[in-house]
Order: structure tokens, then sequence, then C-alpha cells
């Protein structure tokens, strides 16, 4: 029944445990910060102590209850650890965010096997083992849950010199529909992709100057005029780990300024 209790807990997410991959990226950062102010607990993860460290710091000087654990996720044993600790300082996890990644664009007839085995591992083994152990704990709580993957834009158009990542980001998409078909009916848990276009962060400031040929050029494909700031997902974000997402599982949810449209 739509009324103002049912309006009021829609976008509700507060109390939620939220663990959050790569958080110290430019993506997962904003993703903490925006989770954290709408009341929900943050779990920081990432490689480097130091950066989860100072970022949880920085979420609790803004009155934000988080805690963090590091770890590689693209190893087994590490990923274990992260979910342990989870439910360890939380009790539980209800929203898992999968923001780690790695891309290194080069041709394949210059690319070693190591290195694209080093994207796959990054962007698809990480994801996989986060959604085995999260979805485990998940699945033993008996509550449901929301699984957000974090895919690409580039999931369904390909590049020159991006078949390590686009091969990657396809994989993610099709990881998310095969677990709503595996999770959804039987265990209440959505599982669903965002799928950005470039935002800006450290790796990606150079191409956000207005005189660029290459900036020029990306807006070409926009239309909605501008790149991506690390803000624009966070309303896609909170969207997806509130009950008002109940009814979308297996979906790519394009964030990527209308790139797929054009």
């Amino acid at each position: 029944m739509i009324n103002k209790d049912f309006m009021n807990k829609l976008f509700d997410v507060k109390g939620k445990v939220a663990l959050v991959t790569g958080a110290t990226g430019a993506l997962g950062k904003a993703v903490c910060i925006g989770y954290g102010l709408a009341g929900m607990k943050v779990m920081v993860t990432g490689r480097k102590e130091d950066t989860c460290k100072a970022l949880c710091n920085e979420l609790e000087a803004q009155g934000i209850e988080c805690g963090y654990s590091t770890g590689d996720p693209a190893v087994e044993a590490d990923v274990i650890k992260v979910v342990n600790d989870t439910v360890t300082k939380f009790g539980e996890i209800n929203v898992l965010v999968t923001s780690a990644g790695y891309n290194k664009p080069q041709p394949i007839v210059e690319q070693e096997l190591s290195t694209w085995k080093q994207i796959m591992d990054s962007d698809v083994q990480g994801t996989w083992l986060y959604c085995k152990y999260v979805g485990e704990q998940m699945i033993k709580q008996g509550k449901g849950g929301k699984v957000i993957l974090v895919s690409s834009a580039r999931s369904k158009m390909g590049m020159a010199n991006y078949t390590g990542y686009c091969t990657a980001k396809g994989g993610i998409d099709l990881m998310a529909q095969s677990l709503a078909c595996e999770w959804s009916a039987k265990y209440k848990i959505n599982v669903n992709t965002i799928n950005p276009t470039v935002f800006r962060s450290d790796l990606t400031e150079w191409m956000f100057d207005p005189a660029s040929e290459v900036y020029k050029n990306f807006l070409k494909r926009l239309p909605i005029g501008r790149l991506g700031e690390p803000e624009d997902f966070v309303g896609p974000c909170i969207f997806l780990a509130s009950s008002a997402s109940d009814f979308m599982t297996g979906a790519n949810i394009a964030t990527d300024g209308g790139y797929w449209a054009n």
C-alpha cells in the first residue's frame, strides 16, 4: 500500500551495514561518504592500510560509524578475512558494493598474458570472490540483501586496446544477471550493476581540461554535456541499496550521462 509510512521508508537506508571494496578510489570514497551520511554503517576495504585507515578517520570525523579491513580482492583468504572482520564489527552485512578494479589499455599483440590476467583477476575474480563470501553471509542471515557491482559503460561497447577491460566488465554484467537468477527469488538478494562512463579521479583528471581535444571529442558522445563527478554515483548507489529498488535485479544501470544512448 502506498501511504506516508511507505514513502518515508522508500529510500531509507539508516542502520544498514555496507561493505565497500576499492573504498579509497574516487567512486568508492564517494559511496562511503554518501552511505555514511545517509545513516549507514560502512566497512572500508582496500589493499593499503594507511589509505584505508585515513579514509575511516575522515568518515568518523563526519560522525559516520565505520571500520576498515585490508586485503587484496583477488586473494580468497584476504576476502574471507575482510568479510569476517565486517561481521565481527557490525554483526551483519546488508549491502555489498564492489568498486575495486584495474585497467591497463594496450593493443592485444603488445599486452603480456600476465597483464591481461591482472585485469581479469582484479575486476572479475575479485568481484566473484566478494559475491561468493558476502552472498554466503547474506544467505546465512536470512534477511535478503543488496549487491551492487561496479561495471562500466564499456561492458557493452568495445574499444581499441581494451580487450582486457571490456571483457572483464562484460563478465561482471553477466555475473550480476546470473546471480539475480540464483539468489533473488530464493534468498531476496538483489544483484545489479552500475555502469559509469569516465568520472573524475586522480587517473582521469587530465581528461577534464576543457581545452583538450580528448575532452572535446568525448563530450560529443555525452548527451548530458559533461563528464562524470564521483558524487554523480551516490544517488544510484543509495537507490540500489534501498527498498526503492526491491523489484530490480539483474539490471545494468547506465550511469553514463547518456553515453549508451548516443
